[in-house]
C-alpha cells in the first residue's frame, strides 16, 4: 500500500498574476525537470522566479526568529491564489557575484579553505593554522583579559593570519591623485571637495567643518601643516556636533574605506568614473598580487605555496592535487578533488581561484554558483535556473545538460527558464507561455513532453526545430580594424584585421579570450560603440522613458502645449502625488515582518497629482501616455498635435530592436535580462561610432525573435556601420559575412586564432570544434 506522503508529486499554481501573468494555473511534476520556454517578457520568470521560488523562499524567511527576519530582506506575498506541493528553492541565478574585492573564485566555493587547510597540514615549513594562509585575517598582537578559574587576568596575545600588511590583502596599492579629491583655492563652506554626495551643505563636509580640526571659512591652500594632516589623513576620533556623537576622520581614509574598498565595476557610474578619475592602482611591491604575507608564500608542498595554487588555472591545480598522495588528508583531497573537477566538468577548468568574483560574466557566476550545490548532500530540494546555457559555445551545452540531469537525478526538482533547443531537449515536461510579450502574454499556450511541443502549434513549437541557411553572398569589407599582438589575459600573442563594413561574429568556446580581444584590443577605440552585458542600474522609479531620454522632450512637449513647467510632469519633482511621492506604491515597512506595498488610493498608481493630469496633449495626459505601449505611443508621437520628432524616434529604435510591446513607464525592475540588453543597444543606436561591439545580443532571446535581431543586425551594416559579434548563437554565426575563431580551447590551451573567414569556409573545413558544430547546424 501506498503511504499517503508520497502522493504529493506536483507543485500546483492557481491563478497566478504576477507582472503580466493572467490567472495563469499550472501542474509541476516534483523531482523532474521543467523548462519554461516562450518569448522574452512572456511570464516565464514571473512564474518561476517571482511566484514558485519567491513564495518558498518568504515561507522559510518566516521560519526564522522575528531577530533574525530583522536582518533579512522583505518579501511580499507574490500575487497568486493557491501554491501547494512546493520545497527549498535554491536560485541559481545570473546576478554578478558581490562587489567585495576581496572575494575571489576560490572563496565563494570554499576551496581556498580546504587548501588553507591541506597547507597547514603539509605545509613546509610549518607556519601555523589554516588562519595563517587567509589573505583576509591579518597578524595581530596585544593584550586582553581572560578569566581563568574565576580570576581575571591580562595576558598577552598573538593571531598569525596570512594577509599581506602592505596591501592588506587586496592584492594592489592604490595611489589617489589629491588635486581630485578637491580644489584647495576654495574653502569647505565654497564646496572646495569634488568628490561624488560631498556637497557644500552636506552632512559629510558639516562635520569636517564642525570638527574643530579644520577651519571651513580658508581656503585649502591656507592650511596650516597640522590642519592639513588632520584634513587628509587624521584616525577616527568621535566628536560631538550639534549636540550629536559624531565621528571625525581624514578624507584619504575616508575614500579608501567607502569607495576603494568596493568592486570597481560594480560602482554607480559616476562614482566609478570618480575612482577611474582619482585613483592609480598599482600591484602591491610586497606581496606581487598574490595578497598573501611573506610566511603564507614561504610554506610549500612539492614545490608549491598556496599562492602559486591559486594562481594556476584550475585544470592544471586539478592534475596537481591528483598527485598528492598523503594519506593523513585523505578524506580533505578527496573533497578538493571533486570540487577541482567540478570546475572542470562544468567548463569553468580555465578560471584560477585567485580570480576576482566581481569579474566574472553572468553565466560564469551562475555557474560557479552551480558548483556549490553539485556536492550538496540535500535532496528533495527545487533548483531554479534562469538560462545556464547563457556564454556557453554548443560543444558545452551537452555538459551543462548532464549536471542538470545529475540534479535531478538525485532526487530534486529542477526548473529552468530556457531558450536553447538543445537544453530544451532533455527536458521531462515543458512549460510554454505566450502567446506573445507583455500584455499580449501572461498564458500558458502548452504543457507536455518535448516532443509533443514541436506539433503543438505554438511559436516555440514551430520554430523549436528552426535551422538558419548559410547566406549564399556575404558582404565585401571596406577596410579593416588591425591589431597586433594582442595578449591580455590569456591571448598569445593574436594578430588579426577585422575586417569593417560587415557583419563579423567573433566566436569560440567559453574561456577561448573572445572578450579579452574584443573588450581589450577594440572597445577602447575611438568611434566604438560597446554594448556589453552588464546589468542596467536603476531605482523603482527608473523606466525606459527616463533610461532612454525620451521623458524630456515629453516634459517639454506639455510644458509647452499648456503653459506650465516642465518640472510639473516629473513623477520625480513637482508633479508628483504627494501621498506616495510619485511612486505609485505605498511601501509599509513592518518592523522584523515582511514589508507590504500597495497600491496608492490617492493617485491609484498613476504616480502624479490629481491637478497634473488635467492638462493634456493630443488628448492623453502624462500619465496615459507613460501607460502607452512602444509601438502605441510610436504612432501617437507621429503626428498631429503631439507630433514630437525627439521621441518618434527613440521608440522607432526600441520597435527595432524588439521591444514594442513594453509600455514606456514600466519599471525597469520588472526588465528580464534580454529585455535589459536590447534596451542598451536601443539608446546606443543613436550614438555616432562607426563601430558596434555587441556582447551575446542573442541573450534572453525567443528563437522567433533571433530572426528580428538578425535583420536589425543587417539594417546597421547596410546603413554604413560596422558590427563585432562575440557570439554562440549559430543562426548568428550562418548569418555572418566574416567568421573570427578562437581557441582550440579555454585558459591556457585557447587564446589563439584558430579560424578566420567566411561561415561556408569555415563549415567546408571543419578544423575547429566551432566548424564542426556549425556545419551540423545547417545540415551540411
Amino acid at each position: 500500500m501506498t503511504a499517503a506522503a508520497d502522493s504529493h508529486d506536483l507543485i500546483r499554481v492557481q491563478g497566478a498574476r504576477e507582472n503580466n501573468l493572467k490567472d495563469v494555473s499550472v501542474e509541476l511534476p516534483k523531482r523532474r525537470l521543467t523548462v519554461f520556454t516562450g518569448v522574452s517578457g512572456s511570464g516565464k520568470s514571473s512564474l518561476v522566479f517571482g511566484t514558485i521560488a519567491a513564495e518558498s523562499q518568504r515561507m522559510i524567511n518566516e521560519t526564522y526568529s522575528a531577530f533574525v527576519q530583522g536582518f533579512m530582506p522583505s518579501l511580499a506575498r507574490p500575487d497568486v491564489d493557491v501554491l501547494e506541493g512546493l520545497t527549498t528553492a535554491i536560485i541559481v541565478d545570473q546576478e554578478r557575484m558581490g562587489a567585495n574585492a576581496r572575494s575571489t573564485v576560490g572563496t565563494v566555493t570554499d576551496a581556498n579553505a580546504m587548501l588553507r587547510i591541506l597547507f597547514s597540514r603539509l605545509g613546509r615549513p610549518h607556519i601555523g593554522s589554516p588562519q595563517a594562509f587567509s589573505f583576509n585575517i591579518p597578524s595581530v598582537t596585544g593584550r586582553g583579559a581572560i578569566t581563568v578559574g574565576g580570576k581575571t587576568e591580562s595576558r598577552e596575545f598573538a593571531q598569525l593570519g596570512g594577509m599581506c600588511p602592505r596591501c592588506e590583502g587586496m592584492g594592489s596599492v592604490s595611489d589617489i591623485d589629491l588635486t581630485q579629491l578637491f580644489d584647495d583655492s576654495k574653502s569647505l563652506a565654497e564646496g572646495a571637495i569634488t568628490i561624488p554626495g560631498y556637497t557644500a551643505d552636506g552632512w559629510a563636509v558639516r562635520i569636517i567643518g564642525s570638527s574643530g580640526f579644520v577651519p571651513s571659512d580658508k581656503p585649502i591652500r591656507e592650511f596650516t601643516e597640522r590642519e592639513r594632516q588632520d584634513f587628509l589623513y587624521k584616525e577616527p576620533v568621535k566628536v560631538k556636533i550639534e549636540g550629536i556623537n559624531m565621528t571625525y576622520e581624514g578624507l584619504v581614509p575616508k575614500v579608501q574605506k567607502s569607495m576603494l574598498s568596493k568592486d570597481v565595476d560594480a560602482m554607480q557610474p559616476h562614482i566609478r568614473a570618480f575612482v577611474e578619475r582619482a585613483v592609480a592602482f598599482a600591484t602591491c611591491p610586497e606581496c606581487g598580487g598574490t595578497r598573501l604575507s611573506e610566511g603564507a608564500r614561504s610554506s610549500k608542498i612539492a614545490g608549491i605555496s598556496i599562492a602559486d595554487a591559486c594562481a594556476m588555472q584550475i585544470t592544471d591545480l586539478s592534475d596537481w592535487v591528483r598527485g598528492l598522495d598523503e594519506p593523513t588528508v585523505g578524506p580533505l583531497l578527496k573533497n578538493l578533488q571533486h570540487l577541482l573537477d567540478s570546475f572542470v566538468d562544468i567548463g569553468l577548468g580555465y578560471l584560477s581561484l585567485d580570480r576576482p568574483s566581481g569579474t566574472l560574466s553572468g553565466g560564469e557566476a551562475q555557474r560557479t554558483k552551480m558548483i556549490r550545490h553539485l556536492g550538496s548532500s540535500l535532496t528533495d530540494v527545487t533548483y531554479v535556473f534562469d538560462e545556464p546555457t547563457v556564454g556557453l559555445h554548443p560543444h558545452d551545452i551537452q555538459r551543462m545538460n548532464e549536471l542538470l540531469l545529475q540534479l535531478r537525478d538525485k532526487g530534486n526538482t529542477v526548473l529552468v527558464v530556457e531558450h536553447k533547443p538543445e537544453a530544451i531537449a532533455i527536458a521531462d515536461h515543458v512549460v510554454d507561455l505566450g502567446p506573445h510579450a507583455g500584455s499580449a502574454g501572461g498564458e500558458v499556450v502548452f504543457t507536455g513532453t518535448v516532443d509533443e511541443l514541436r506539433s503543438s502549434g505554438t511559436l516555440t513549437g514551430r520554430h523549436l526545430d528552426d535551422r538558419a541557411h548559410l547566406k549564399e553572398t556575404v558582404r565585401a569589407p571596406k577596410g579593416a580594424l588591425e591589431v597586433r599582438g594582442a595578449s591580455e589575459h590569456n591571448l598569445q600573442g593574436v594578430d588579426v584585421d577585422i575586417p569593417l563594413g560587415v557583419l563579423v561574429v567573433v566566436t569560440g568556446v567559453a574561456g577561448s579570450g573572445k572578450s579579452s580581444l574584443i573588450h581589450g584590443s577594440v572597445a577602447p577605440r575611438e568611434g566604438v560603440v560597446s554594448v556589453d552585458q552588464g546589468a542596467i542600474r536603476g531605482s523603482r522609479r527608473s523606466n525606459p522613458a527616463t533610461y532612454t531620454g525620451m521623458l524630456e522632450p515629453i516634459r517639454k512637449a506639455f510644458a509647452k502645449a499648456n503653459g506650465v513647467k516642465p518640472a510639473l510632469f516629473s513623477a520625480n519633482s513637482e508633479g508628483a502625488c504627494p501621498n506616495c511621492n510619485g511612486a505609485g506604491v505605498i511601501f509599509t515597512d513592518l518592523g522584523v515582518m515582511a514589508g507590504v506595498s500597495t497600491v496608492c488610493e490617492v493617485c491609484e498608481g498613476k504616480r502624479f497629482d490629481e491637478s497634473v493630469l488635467e492638462y493634456r496633449l493630443g488628448g492623453r495626459d502624462i500619465s496615459e501616455v507613460l501607460a502607452m505601449p512602444v509601438t502605441e505611443a510610436e504612432e501617437f508621437f507621429a503626428g498631429g498635435e503631439a507630433k514630437l520628432p525627439a521621441a518618434h524616434a527613440i521608440l522607432q529604435r526600441l520597435s527595432d530592436v524588439g521591444l514594442g510591446y513594453l509600455t514606456i513607464g514600466q519599471p525597469l525592475t520588472t526588465l528580464s535580462g534580454g529585455e535589459r540588453q536590447r534596451l542598451r543597444l536601443a539608446t546606443h543606436m543613436a550614438e555616432k561610432g562607426g563601430v558596434y561591439v555587441l556582447d551575446e545580443p542573442t541573450t534572453g532571446l525567443h528563437l522567433a525573435d533571433v530572426e528580428q535581431l538578425l535583420g536589425l543586425l543587417d539594417r546597421l551594416v547596410d546603413g554604413g556601420k560596422s558590427v563585432i559579434v562575440i557570439e554562440h548563437h549559430q543562426a548568428v554565426m550562418a548569418h555572418a559575412d566574416w567568421i573570427i575563431d578562437l581557441g582550440p580551447g579555454a585558459g591556457h590551451d585557447g587564446g589563439r586564432l584558430v579560424f578566420e573567414g567566411t561561415p561556408a569556409d569555415l563549415v567546408a573545413a571543419r578544423s575547429t570544434l566551432t566548424g564542426e558544430h556549425l556545419a551540423r547546424y545547417v545540415g551540411a
